[in-house]
């Protein structure tokens, strides 16, 4: 451990090297670690111990690995112990309640590391506390664990999940005791209790011993049983769904979700979806696809588009490898097919939510409790239909934890929060979990299509339909990947200096001009008397959405989980204003626009989102 490392010189990460192995049990990061020393490849042990992943209000992610800055036995084993702390001096009655915890399948052979594992070492260390844990015996989607926290009247929830994430990937989710994400301080708080308690406790690597605790449950049957129980208030049609003869194709793409949705279609009785053989199981190689992420589109689902082809199917449901994302394509009638964006699945689940609703609800001021939500980076379809048909809506800032949230409190309040999306392909569709929720939305939308196709209509009809009621919202997103934090620093701080002075903000953006501005950084908006924006605002992340006089719409923001920088467009159109062709084209100008003016792609050295 001495001669190469200390002869750099650099006492600060000799330092961190020696803690870590000191605390560290398991075998394979230890000796990681000891070959890094002996090797003296410093640079890589920089990375492993430079910094500490970040605790935010998503919790954690990163890739599994040795090293304070990834996710193995010892960092999960002092995030809990933070996290358990941090409850501790918030409940009361946390250890008659107890926490929840959930995994999915993820695995990392060579570090050890695995979902299950670390779902393991997080209840060893609640419990040497004396702290109740409902740990599940099994994978399980992530919306099963807010479910839980809710139905058992618990503490805080944890999933340990990276989601749609690479392969190499893992994280930790942690929901509050309302059910909901936590949000700040709640993250800020848990930070510093985690630097508190480093050093393991004694019991914290006993993973065998909890196997004995009475302090241990398995919720698996229980929350099963019971899931599926509060999304039937969701099934309007059952006697067409039993007669239906649409033939939809699902795919789990190697996470959790095959036996979830097949038992919510069984809930519904629709008949079972084909499962894509290759991708049905968990397999923590994702050996079929590139990204395991649906959101990508087409190239997640070929192999799904095979098998709707060989089956004569003409709906293709997709969630993502934790199950709380829900892509939708349809088959066109010229045989090639339509994946549908997070907003037009927004409208579409939106439009179906509410048409139930109503069909159920003849009282006429009824409408008046009725709350739909989305963040503000989504399609603003949902305002339109609001506006016409008399209920209530609600933009929050980006990310479920906000519309969660909020949900929670309309609800105490003796509201109906019907449905909440963002265009990230996330939809609540059942308010029994206050995050998104893939499973229960997969069976709503097999029973939209049932129903659809009884009145010999296809999803892109309906769609179209419900454009040319409320008006037309077009959108078109995407983003660019940067791993430099000083060229996004100084791409956004142009932005807001535009003129060369301070807060003077871009007036136009080539021919089109720019109507108001808000920046959720600074909590700057030019529309507000005061100029101070009404959505809360975080100086940590960049977010600045710009009005156009064309009724256009664009928000760029960076991603609190990805290197790369989003844009958000959308054009909406008053109804009545059907003129697609015109539509498209002046969003794709507006686009252009603002990837030339305000990305400056080739300056910048941006690479575009690969095809």
């Amino acid at each position: 451990m001495e001669g190469s490392l200390t002869a750099t010189g650099d006492a600060k990460l000799d330092e961190a090297v020696r803690q870590w192995l000191e605390y560290d049990r398991n075998p394979k990061t230890t000796s990681v670690v000891q070959d890094l020393v002996k090797e003296g490849a410093v640079e890589t042990l920089r990375k492993c111990f430079s910094s500490r992943m970040e605790f935010g209000t998503a919790g954690l992610r990163a890739a599994m690995g040795p090293g304070v800055s990834c996710m193995n036995d010892l960092t999960i084993i002092q995030t809990t112990q933070g996290f358990c702390c941090y409850l501790e001096q918030s409940i009361g009655n946390l250890k008659e309640r107890g926490v929840v915890i959930g995994y999915d399948a993820r695995a990392h052979p060579p570090s050890g590391g695995s979902s299950k594992r670390f779902a393991s070492l997080a209840a060893a260390v609640f419990i040497s506390r004396g702290v109740p844990v409902h740990l599940f015996s099994d994978i399980t989607p992530t919306p099963f664990v807010p479910f839980t926290v809710s139905h058992l009247g618990l503490c805080a929830g944890i999933m340990v999940t990276a989601s749609h994430n690479p392969k190499q990937d893992n994280g930790y989710k942690v929901y509050w005791e309302n059910g909901a994400q936590i949000v700040s301080p709640h993250d800020v708080g848990i930070s510093k209790a985690i630097e508190e308690n480093l050093k393991p406790w004694p019991e914290s690597w006993n993973t065998e011993g909890i196997l004995k605790s009475p302090l241990l449950k398995d919720p698996y049957q229980d929350i099963f049983t019971q899931y599926f129980k509060a999304i039937l208030k969701h099934c309007h049609h059952r006697e067409l769904n039993k007669s239906s003869e649409v033939k939809i194709v699902h795919t789990s793409v190697h996470g959790v979700g095959h036996t979830f949705v097949q038992s919510a279609f069984k809930a519904f009785d629709l008949h079972p979806p084909y499962a894509v053989k290759e991708q049905k199981d968990p397999d923590p190689e994702f050996p079929t696809v590139k990204y395991p992420n649906p959101e990508e589109g087409k190239g997640v689902l070929t192999l799904s588009f095979a098998l709707a082809e060989k089956e004569g199917a003409s709906v293709v449901l997709a969630n993502d490898p934790d199950a709380d994302r829900l892509a939708v394509a349809e088959r066109r009638e010229s045989g090639q097919w339509r994946v549908f964006t997070g907003n037009e699945l927004g409208a579409l689940l939106g439009w179906w939510m509410f048409h139930c609703w109503k069909e159920q609800n003849s009282e006429v001021t009824a409408v008046k409790n009725v709350y739909m939500l989305s963040s503000t980076v989504s399609s603003k379809i949902l305002r339109a239909i609001a506006l016409k048909e008399g209920f209530h809506f609600e933009e929050t800032l980006t990310g479920f934890k906000w519309m969660g949230n909020r949900a929670k409190d309309l609800l105490d309040q003796g509201k109906l929060v019907l449905f909440a999306f963002e265009e990230a392909i996330g939809y609540m569709c059942c308010n029994s979990v206050l995050d998104k929720d893939g499973v229960s939305a997969a069976a709503i939308a097999g029973e939209m299509v049932s129903y659809l196709a009884a009145k010999n209509r296809s999803l892109s009809q309906q769609l179209t339909t419900i454009f040319k009621e409320y008006g037309y919202h077009i959108s078109k997103n995407s983003y660019f990947i940067c791993h430099d934090q000083d060229v996004i620093h100084s791409l956004f701080e142009r932005l807001r200096n535009f003129s060369g002075k301070n807060d003077s903000y871009p007036t136009e953006c080539g021919r089109f001009s720019i109507s108001a501005v808000r920046d959720l950084t600074t909590g700057y908006d030019s529309n507000q008397p005061d100029k101070k924006a009404v959505l809360p605002t975080s100086s940590s992340s960049q977010m600045i959405t710009f009005s156009f006089s064309n009724g256009g719409v664009a928000t760029i923001r960076t991603s609190g989980t990805e290197p790369k920088i989003k844009y958000y467009t959308e054009l909406c159109a008053a109804p009545g204003n059907s003129d697609v062709t015109h539509l498209n084209k002046e969003l794709d100008d507006l686009v252009d626009a603002i990837v030339e003016n305000f990305f400056e792609p080739e300056k910048n050295k941006l690479q575009p989102k690969p095809e």
